[in-house]
């Protein structure tokens, strides 16, 4: 009975998957497996993007599971996996600065900061389902593709000049570009047991895309990594109060390497403040949030429907629609905007998935772990999430990304180059209307 129930699940694989009450029985068990192994991957990616930007870390679940389990339900993209991504750090991290975030100094500025920023992100949310109702989507083509390309090379820019001191245990300010010319001094000042705990999570990660037998990758790179350096943490120590002597320097022990999540997750949910939406700082980051978080998540969705096995289509107007609702529902409880997550989504596609229930299954098996075992994930050594955003940030940036571009032509490349340079000099808003502006000015 149980071979013939298989070999009707299997018989229905051949015809395309369709997301719907069919599709969620008949397509379960690829698209439970799919949405596990997906949530290997997202649960790191999503504390440490969270952290990244100014949030507190459960932040970036609460965005998770409102993309799995409301997303999944109002958009027609099948693949796509919706949660926060690392091409919004530097929008979320610039709303919460500008409107007072400390970095810990002071508690009370930086909660009040994160409710003024969730506020934003509820109005933003609002205005992409607004794009998505007047079916402005399509818009998205009208943006330069090398600008485009050159704003996610800026902020892989930043990132990695960010969280390279995390993961090297310091916290250290300044412009990214003041924070990459000091990396060398980083490196000979870093704490010692943290930076080895960053710097093991750097190797493994980038030392799994030379295994070659899928057998030893059935674990995710993100996962295998926590599985390795939570333990080392936890024998050195690092989450306890303290000091440790090395090389004749005193270093700094405690809880502030570690992630910090609530044992109660309802105790996790917090409400929005709106008092700074109609400011200067809040219309800005509005606009940001909403351009760019539209921009790049209309992109990844065309992206991975060209992946897409079965060459299904999105409707990008209903996915907008959907991200915007699921956005402003993820900052009334205090989450990060979302997107179309192109990493996560295409895990999503080699793992097997068949339908738009994978994500599904992700949001709740995220839901599950943070419920349950908040204590284990309070175990994480802040460097080793550092070490994660580095990698994505050389991704977003990597020499690879200049070439590519610069085959499509010089004209490409300098509207490319033009846009990086213009996001480090001033910002991320400012910098694509530049990018914009040398793109007409070659072509007029």
């Amino acid at each position: 009975m149980w071979r013939l129930a298989l070999k009707l699940v299997d018989s229905h694989s051949t015809a395309i998957p369709k997301g719907n009450l069919d599709g969620f029985k008949v397509h379960a068990k690829y698209d439970i497996i799919s949405g596990f192994l997906v949530f290997l991957i997202a649960l790191p990616l999503c504390l440490g993007i969270s952290l990244a930007s100014g949030y507190p870390a459960v932040a970036g679940i609460f965005t998770a599971i409102i993309g799995g389990v409301v997303a999944t339900f109002i958009s027609n993209s099948e693949l796509s996996i919706k949660g926060p991504a690392a091409g919004l750090i530097v929008i979320a991290l610039g709303c919460v600065q500008e409107f007072g975030f400390t970095g810990g100094v002071d508690p009370a500025k930086d909660f009040q900061a994160y409710r003024l920023a969730l506020g934003v992100g509820v109005v933003a949310g609002a205005y992409q389902i607004i794009l998505g109702l007047f079916r402005v989507g399509i818009l998205v083509n009208l943006f330069p593709k090398a600008a485009i390309h050159g704003l996610l090379a800026s902020i892989g820019i930043i990132i990695i000049s960010k969280q390279f001191p995390v993961l090297v245990g310091l916290s250290p300010q300044g412009s990214p570009l003041e924070l990459l010319a000091g990396i060398p001094s980083f490196l000979t000042n870093m704490n010692p047991k943290v930076g080895v705990i960053g710097i093991t999570g750097i190797i493994i990660v980038l030392g799994y895309g030379y295994i070659k037998n899928p057998k030893l990758k059935i674990i995710p790179a993100p996962m295998l990594m926590l599985l390795i350096t939570v333990p080392m943490g936890t024998v050195m120590a690092i989450g306890l109060e303290g000091s440790y002597t090395f090389n004749n320097q005193i270093y700094e022990l405690g809880q502030k390497f570690l992630v910090n999540v609530p044992g109660n997750l309802l105790k996790a949910v917090t409400f929005p403040d709106f008092s700074g939406v109609v400011t200067e700082t809040g219309i800005k980051y509005t606009v940001l949030f909403a351009i760019i978080g539209s921009l790049e998540g209309v992109i990844s969705a065309k992206a991975i429907d060209g992946i897409d096995p079965w060459g299904r289509k999105t409707n990008l107007d209903r996915d907008l629609l959907a991200t915007g609702i699921a956005n402003t529902m993820s900052a009334f409880i205090g989450g990060l905007p979302m997107i179309s997550e192109i990493v996560r989504s295409k895990a999503n596609i080699d793992n097997g998935a068949r339908t738009r229930f994978a994500n599904f299954y992700h949001g709740l098996f995220l839901l599950f772990c943070v419920a349950l075992i908040p204590g284990i994930i309070n175990q994480i050594p802040l460097a080793a999430l550092a070490a994660l955003l580095v990698i994505t940030g050389y991704r977003l940036a990597s020499p690879n990304e200049f070439k590519s571009v610069y085959r499509e032509g010089k004209d490409q490349f300098i509207v490319f180059v033009s846009t990086i340079f213009g996001v480090l000099a001033t910002d991320l808003l400012k910098g694509l209307a530049i990018g914009i502006a040398v793109r007409i000015a070659i072509h007029f």
